[in-house]
């Protein structure tokens, strides 16, 4: 399965120190793949997996996008690299830019254009949704603070302000970041929308309640290869956010749906997460998340290996792939992002929130989840037995960063 012209592939993972890439690169490294781990930060836990063959620190590609590319065009002329795997929108979007200079001397496993411009613009994917029937919350696209206050009585309170696009590259080589927002009253949206006139377009919505599910499926030319569903236990923030704490689930056929319409639609390649939230009105349309989504790691241990999948669709194409699409993993696996999932035990042990107006977990379920982190059926995205320095160092860093959030406070 690693070979590749009858060689040892060669696969580049960026973002090291994240534990979607750290599980991107055990996956490949167990399937023999010679993987280089690459990141901005010269002390990337990545950097200590038993499965990272080769290090390389390279330019941080918010800030220097075009040496982040120069720096990985390079490293392909020099070690032959096979496949280049972008983990964050932070890498991708700079290597799609750049994706001609690449393209005759590497494999991407990047979308085309034309597919990653609907998925990273909220407007376009909505569009999109409606056109195909999935279900989308009530939506209004605003410029200004007056244009929100317009449409906001037609939708009520409280209200979530998204920016069209979470990252944007801009021509002038800087890229921006933008997050999900939250409105109780006008006050707070007249403030919300000032702070975002000039910079991007948000989409208006009512705040709908419910549990976060993502259906994650590996696609070609839009054709399902492999798919996975989990359904989110905790999310930090508590508002809506990365899951903390999730657990495998089967494929819910409505959801499948759903999300199969989107993607061949869309003639995907590659991965993707369409992430819905169900409650009392049934399932809501939250994004389509066309990269390798936080939460990999319970996929690959429940038995949905995308990483490696991914690494043999691109490089020997989908013929050699047997589909996975038949909720073929262990159900009820539940997996947790450990500093994530201590941020939200702390929160809510102090009933700490943002948004007043919206609903905190009870202490108890806190002590619950403190008692959990002792359950040995309940697994970490990076403590694991087999490559236990990543997990480990990792340690650290949780405390320095919780020590430094009481300080400030």
């Amino acid at each position: 399965m690693s070979n590749f012209n009858g060689k040892i592939a060669t696969v580049l993972v960026t973002d090291a120190g994240r534990g979607s890439a750290i599980a991107v690169i055990r996956s490949l490294g167990r399937k023999k793949y010679r993987v280089i781990a690459a990141d901005a930060d010269a002390k990337s836990i990545g950097f200590r997996s038993r499965y990272a063959h080769e290090q390389l620190v390279y330019p941080a590609p918010e800030a220097k996008p075009q040496e982040f590319c120069d720096c990985l065009l390079e490293t392909v002329k020099a070690e032959g690299v096979d496949l280049i795997i972008p983990v964050t929108d932070w890498a991708g979007q700079p290597l799609a830019r750049a994706r001609c200079s690449f393209s005759e001397i590497t494999r991407l496993a990047l979308p085309e254009d034309t597919m990653l411009k609907v998925v990273t613009d909220k407007d376009k994917t909505w569009q999109l949704a409606k056109e195909l029937g999935v279900p989308v919350p009530e939506t209004y696209v605003v410029d200004t603070a007056k244009e929100a206050l317009e449409v906001s009585e037609r939708l009520g309170w409280p209200l979530v302000l998204k920016p069209q696009s979470s990252r944007k590259l801009r021509e002038s080589n800087r890229i921006d970041s933008f997050k999900v927002t939250y409105a109780a009253d006008a006050d707070d949206l007249n403030q919300q929308m000032q702070a975002l006139e000039g910079r991007c377009s948000v989409l208006l919505q009512r705040y709908c309640p419910g549990v976060g599910h993502g259906v994650e499926l590996l696609m070609s030319e839009g054709k399902p290869l492999a798919a996975f569903q989990h359904k989110r236990l905790r999310e930090i923030p508590i508002t809506g956010g990365p899951s903390a704490y999730r657990e495998s689930v089967r494929l819910e056929p409505d959801l499948y749906d759903y999300s199969l319409r989107l993607l061949q639609a869309l003639r995907w390649t590659g991965l993707a997460m369409v992430e819905f939230k169900v409650g009392a009105a049934g399932p809501m349309l939250m994004e389509i998340n066309g990269r390798i989504w936080g939460s990999i790691p319970l996929a690959v241990r429940s038995g949905i290996d995308f990483p490696s999948l991914l690494a043999e669709l691109y490089l020997n194409g989908p013929a050699m792939i047997e589909p996975q699409l038949q909720s073929n993993y262990k159900i009820g696996v539940r997996c947790r992002d450990l500093q994530r999932d201590l941020m939200w035990i702390t929160n809510v042990l102090m009933q700490r929130r943002k948004y007043k107006f919206l609903e905190i977990p009870s202490r108890k379920r806190a002590v619950l989840a403190i008692l959990g982190l002792f359950n040995p059926r309940r697994k970490f995205d990076l403590l694991t037995l087999n490559d236990p320095l990543p997990g480990l160092a990792e340690l650290p860093r949780i405390v320095k960063k919780f020590r430094s959030k009481m300080q400030d406070e």
